[in-house]
């Protein structure tokens, strides 16, 4: 009978606690609903900057951690000292405007050619610092073309400097080389109706390797590289013996038909952001001006240019040994992000389309003209739309800029900063109270040489010195 009141006195405790449960669980309930409410307005406020934006934003490292999870940079600083070997019909002018743009917006100070060498740091001629100009002296990066010579760099350069170039698949590389310099290299010209095949059938026929413009006939790749492209194609000894000083003094051999994928590889090398390798395909031929290569022709130009073909095959192994390394799936990853970017690039700077090529008759800024190397070649450029803000063309402008263009446009930024720097170390200081005497002086640098360009990409006047002879060692 005691139970009874017992079980009747609980009862009150019993609907207290469940109604602290109800309680409990209707305010679970409600802060659901709020994180979902809240995830809603973040995603929507996402995407409403990013069209404000038109699409763009900064990337950074963490965007990649799902990526390359295992190799994520973390608070690791850009690296800024940085040679490019930029070789000849490669995709080199694409990777040459991302260095320039990244050393732009980090303002470091880029090593840019003495008017006497035009754009190019007096090539054919193997490099010296004597070719760099003035106001461009004690650089971040060097980028422009050359001939290497790993001693001549080396003492110009931070000790930390890293080495890169890019290699192309011989064949296409070759028939490139033909067309492009058809009316500038010798042994091109003498060809009968400029035939490639006819050519290929006895190079040594047209073939004269004293000439100047001789390297663009034979091995290229080798002689930009600081070798010897006359060596025999027997001599596989020299090929790899070759091929491995390379390896030792680069740290990264990009491939052009793998660009994306060695950008990645370059991202990670020097701890560089998403937007830091983003482009836009520059120097760019018509299809009209491409020849297809027929059946037997791609193994004749491999025989011709054999140490290239060496190199090529040597690096192409490396550059997937590397990425095997970094993890495929995270490369594809990388690879789609990459592309995606350059989609959301494209939304900001011509309007949601794919940039419309256009020969540089049609383009009505001078300044992203390209340089046409004969009338047998049209080299296409962009222009920009001109219905895009102001903000937009300012970050567009320098992404489609021919490198003649853009090497001028650096050499007069860094000359104007080359003379602040002066002017400020050289004025006297003034005692206080007092005035500079009206005799005084200010010592004013020198003014900057006038740009000009050689009339042939890579190509110097007849009075131009003899090439000196390649060595295996990439030094003169």
């Amino acid at each position: 009978m005691s139970a009874q009141p017992r079980d009747e006195a609980m009862l009150p405790n019993l609907e207290k606690v469940m109604r602290e449960n109800s309680a409990q669980l209707g305010f679970n309930l409600q802060m659901k609903w709020q994180k979902k409410i809240f995830l809603v307005l973040i995603v929507i406020c996402t995407v409403s900057v990013l069209l404000h934006h038109g699409g763009h934003f900064t990337w950074n490292n963490q965007v990649f951690h799902f990526g390359c999870s295992h190799q994520a940079q973390g608070a690791k600083p850009k690296h800024s000292n940085i040679v490019f070997l930029k070789t000849h019909k490669t995709a080199s002018t694409t990777m040459q405007n991302i260095l320039f743009r990244f050393a732009e917006r980090n303002n470091l100070t880029v090593a840019l050619p003495v008017q006497a060498c035009g754009h190019q740091f007096c090539y054919p001629r193997s490099f010296s610092s004597h070719f760099v100009h003035l106001h461009t002296l004690r650089p971040n990066l060097t980028t422009n073309h050359m001939r290497f010579n790993k001693t001549a760099l080396q003492r110009l350069m931070p000790n930390d400097t890293i080495y890169i170039t890019i290699l192309r698949e011989p064949a296409s590389m070759f028939e490139s080389l033909f067309t492009y310099y058809s009316r500038h290299c010798m042994s091109f010209k003498r060809v009968p109706n400029g035939s490639l095949e006819e050519f290929l059938v006895e190079p040594l026929r047209y073939y004269r390797p004293e000439e100047i413009d001789s390297m663009y006939a034979r091995n290229t790749l080798t002689f930009d590289l600081g070798g010897d492209k006359d060596r025999p194609a027997k001599d596989i000894a020299y090929a790899h013996e070759f091929a491995a000083e390379v390896e030792k003094v680069f740290s990264l051999v990009m491939i052009s038909e793998y660009f994306d994928e060695s950008l990645i590889l370059l991202r990670h090398l020097l701890s560089w952001d998403m937007e830091d390798i983003l482009y836009v395909k520059l120097n760019m031929r018509t299809e009209g001006s491409k020849k297809k290569l027929s059946p037997g022709l791609p193994e004749k130009i491999q025989a011709w240019n054999s140490i290239d073909a060496y190199l090529y095959e040597y690096f192409n192994a490396s550059l997937w040994v590397k990425l095997s390394d970094l993890g495929l799936d995270c490369v594809a990853k990388e690879v789609q992000l990459l592309r995606q970017a350059q989609e959301r690039l494209m939304g900001t700077c011509f309007g949601g389309k794919m940039p419309l090529p256009r020969s540089a008759a049609e383009i009505k800024n001078k300044d992203l003209r390209p340089w046409q190397p004969s009338d047998k070649v049209d080299i296409v450029g962009y222009d920009l739309p001109v219905n895009i803000s102001r903000e937009a063309q300012e970050r567009c402008l320098k992404y489609i800029m021919p490198e003649i263009s853009y090497t001028r446009i650096l050499l007069h930024s860094q000359s104007l900063r080359h003379r602040r720097g002066y002017l400020k170390s050289h004025v006297p200081r003034q005692h206080i109270g007092t005035a500079l005497p009206r005799h005084s002086q200010v010592h004013r640098s020198q003014p900057p040489l006038p740009f000009v360009h050689s009339p042939a990409s890579g190509t110097e006047s007849k009075s131009t010195p003899k090439q000196s002879k390649g060595t295996t060692k990439l030094e003169p």
